[in-house]
């Protein structure tokens, strides 16, 4: 459904990938820039998930990629495409399709940082959405229905141990259950603004990812969890790699003041910083008191016991 690359892909698709901060590379060699990982590097529930718990690759991703923005600004950035003047907004303005008209899907990941990044990633959907589908469900549906079924993977790529270690070999996350989010709707775009700092463990692991963000390679799969045995097998919306990104390379936008973006994001807690500080040396000092790195919990499994993520690790 969603391969259409090469020289069959749209000229405009083409050109809002490159017009990002960080250029669009190959998988393989995407230093500071971002690319399309391949589907099957991600674990999704089966066609049997319910009775066996197998799971499968993901396959091919239902829509295409469209672009990677790595943005800050003076407040939190929300509601990116509710300005008319956003890029993607004035590429759709400016496309005509002959055929069914291209829907966008946005998830802005809001990064607790004083510097307010965003890493903000955009599938589109060149066809109807099918009929009763659960990609028509989440349209349709309520914020309630939205929260409990939006689900994201993270494969560390590559990266220090310590981050590794932290986030575990594959992190699997229903977004809503802890962190909140903000859905806006229109006729050709949804946008999804993820609160990263709504959730003092998913602040913590990412507060220390950022540190090593120059050194990361990181892989994200968004999709809409299967529920029933009639959802099966899951599939993914879209995912996005993005490698070694420098804090530099981040543009600075300004977003009007007129209610719609949040307060400047607080300072983790120092209280609560020691707090993880002394948890992660624990974690460190039992690991190499027993002499393997696999030995010891991620501390993607403190996430799991408190709700955030509804599996944690590959299965």
């Amino acid at each position: 459904m969603a391969n259409l690359d090469g020289d069959n892909e749209p000229e405009w698709i083409k050109r809002v990938k490159s017009e990002g901060s960080i250029p669009f590379l190959d998988p393989d060699n995407c230093s500071n820039g971002w690319a399309s990982p391949p589907g099957n590097s991600f674990m999704v529930r089966g066609p049997e998930y319910f009775s066996t718990k197998v799971k499968v690759p993901g396959g091919e991703f239902l829509l295409k990629p469209l672009g990677f923005d790595w943005i800050k600004g003076p407040k939190k950035i929300s509601d990116i495409l509710n300005n008319p003047k956003h890029r993607i907004r004035m590429a759709l303005q400016d496309e005509t399709p002959t055929g069914c008209k291209p829907f966008i899907w946005a998830f802005n990941l809001q990064v607790p940082s004083k510097e307010n990044f965003s890493a903000v990633v955009y599938f589109v959907g060149l066809e109807p959405v099918p009929e009763g589908s659960l990609m028509e469900q989440f349209l349709k549906g309520d914020d309630a229905f939205r929260t409990k079924r939006l689900k994201l993977i993270a494969n560390i790529v590559k990266g220090p141990w310590i981050v590794r270690k932290a986030v575990g070999e594959q992190a699997i996350c229903v977004i809503g259950r802890a962190l909140t989010c903000k859905y806006s709707i229109a006729d050709d775009f949804i946008e999804v603004d993820v609160d990263i700092g709504s959730s003092v463990i998913a602040n913590a692991i990412v507060h220390l990812a950022y540190n090593y963000i120059s050194t990361l390679t990181v892989d994200l799969a968004f999709l809409i969890e299967s529920q029933t045995q009639s959802e099966l097998p899951e599939r993914i919306l879209g995912a996005v790699r993005f490698s070694e990104l420098q804090t530099s390379s981040a543009t600075l936008v300004e977003m009007p003041s007129n209610g719609n973006m949040g307060e400047f994001l607080p300072s983790f807690p120092s209280r609560l910083w020691k707090s993880f500080g002394n948890s992660f040396s624990h974690l460190v000092q039992a690991d190499t008191q027993d002499g393997s790195s696999s030995s010891s919990p991620s501390l993607v499994k403190e996430v799991v016991d408190n709700g955030l993520s509804e599996e944690g690790t590959k299965k």
